[in-house]
């Protein structure tokens, strides 16, 4: 019979909340790494297109990583690198060829970024400096988590372009993902004419700018807030 250490469980709950954290925000792709920029500015024109890139790179994440933590034991340091790259080479031709079978539209607008997820160094970074070296559970949180990070992020950006650029969101997304996905076709600004230089990948560096410094300053805020919580109380 099993018995549960309740250290232990409370070990693994703080580490899955750190690789979570991590992932989201504290060690964001994007965010916090800068990288992945090239298809991040050229795709995310749209909250669609920023959306579906970013799930076919959270599928890659999350197998590669698993495979990788799985097979560990059996490929040896000298060709990791190589074996790692093959297995993220793999899952995403599978990716590419799913994608032109069932969702083909969305597969014309993305384009030769899906096969360019194979050079994409956060996926081999994580694989290199996490699921390598972790077991199976905490690779796919890791996968999980930096996937999702990416994925926000890409549809962030994508919204906020489409929506200055062009007054709508998610626009097509019936179109590019399947029916099941009409509900989230918007228009934010009805009549509006539309401003170009955002949906251009210039824009993308401006809107881009603008989120990293408002998270810069999100992020000083609350430690400044943390700091006056944590200071001692004096009495008058």
């Amino acid at each position: 019979m099993t018995q549960h250490n309740p250290q232990q469980n409370s070990s693994q709950q703080n580490q899955y909340r750190q690789i979570w954290a991590a992932g989201m925000w504290d060690n964001n792709i994007v965010l916090k790494q800068s990288l992945a920029l090239c298809p991040l500015l050229a795709v995310t024109s749209s909250a669609t297109n920023g959306l579906g890139l970013g799930l076919a790179t959270m599928v890659v994440m999350i197998a590669s990583n698993a495979l990788t933590s799985m097979a560990k034991g059996v490929i040896s340091k000298a060709v990791r690198i190589p074996a790692n790259i093959i297995i993220i080479a793999s899952l995403v031709t599978l990716i590419d060829a799913l994608l032109n079978a069932w969702l083909h539209p969305l597969h014309k607008v993305l384009g030769l970024f899906i096969p360019l997820i194979v050079t994409n160094c956060a996926i081999l970074g994580r694989v290199e400096s996490f699921a390598s070296k972790s077991p199976l559970m905490p690779s796919l949180v890791d996968g999980l988590a930096m996937g999702l990070g990416f994925t926000w992020v890409l549809t962030m950006l994508g919204g906020i372009r489409e929506i200055l650029g062009s007054g709508t969101l998610f626009a097509n997304a019936s179109l590019l993902l399947g029916q099941h996905f009409a509900f989230l076709e918007t228009t934010v600004i009805p009549e509006y004419r539309g401003l170009l230089l955002v949906i251009l990948p210039p824009g993308g560096f401006l809107v881009l700018g603008a989120v990293l410094a408002f998270k810069q300053k999100a992020e000083q805020l609350l430690l400044e807030r943390r700091a006056l919580a944590a200071a001692p109380v004096t009495g008058g």
